[in-house]
């Protein structure tokens, strides 16, 4: 089935560092979706249509925000890198995807862990609102390769300030040694302690519900550490404890 396009236009550009950016695009027509899904995001080529799908970095609405990495010989992202606040690009009508709190078990905290640009989803759904009625405690990590690839620190600080006691956000830099991060790779720091030290609470199956979305070696390692733990992969039919969205 064919994408149906809607045109939008880009009206601020937030560059996290080089080759990592926020791209905030105003756009009418595109249908109601859940803090987590996905949209196409693309540019109309002479030759043909680029497109890829984006985790959407905010709620539905008129104004749509993509957290994107350029990849150096990529086909779309240093086009995208390249584009300038006025500019158009097109934005599929519908989102896909089933990384939403819909499908995510009830827990009395939940656990939003994810690495790079992975971070996105966690965003809209922070944003959005129905995350803060439906857990009385969110734990937000987020792991990176080097800390010029930590980004939305200043509104991850806004939540920390007005909900102090409810929520946490823990930075992993796996490369270098940064100011409050944990040093070292997400998994490493669960098995050792240290991340539910920080967090002040545990990851247990009568306590925790987890997302988690990124790098697929770390996803692979996290739910072997997750199924030790007694803890499952939740479906519909067969409730359980955590939910996975694998980007590639």
């Amino acid at each position: 089935m064919s994408l149906q396009w809607i045109s939008g236009k880009i009206v601020k550009r937030q560059v996290w560092s080089e080759g990592l950016f926020t791209i905030s695009v105003e756009t009418l027509g595109v249908a109601p979706f859940e803090p987590g899904q996905f949209l196409q995001v693309g540019l109309s080529l002479p030759e043909k249509h680029l497109h890829r799908p984006y985790s959407v970095a905010s709620p539905h609405g008129e104004l749509l925000d993509f957290f994107i990495v350029r990849v150096d010989g990529g086909e779309l992202t240093p086009r995208l890198w390249n584009l300038a606040v006025g500019d158009s690009i097109d934005v599929s009508a519908k989102a896909t995807g089933g990384f939403t709190l819909s499908h995510t078990p009830e827990a009395n905290s939940i656990w939003l862990i994810g690495t790079g640009t992975g971070l996105a989803p966690y965003i809209a759904m922070l944003r959005d609102g129905a995350i803060w009625d439906r857990y009385r405690r969110i734990v937000l990590v987020h792991g990176v390769r080097h800390c010029s690839d930590l980004a939305y620190h200043d509104e991850l600080q806004q939540y920390k300030d007005e909900y102090p006691d409810r929520f946490c956000f823990i930075s992993a830099v796996s490369r270098d040694a940064g100011k409050g991060c944990l040093s070292g790779r997400i998994t490493t720091a669960l098995e050792n302690g240290s991340l539910e030290q920080l967090a002040e609470t545990t990851v247990a199956p009568n306590e925790s519900a987890v997302m988690m979305c990124g790098n697929p070696d770390m996803l692979n390692d996290l739910e072997a550490i997750l199924q030790n733990r007694g803890m499952t992969k939740h479906k519909l039919k067969t409730p359980g404890h955590y939910v996975v969205e694998r980007y590639w």
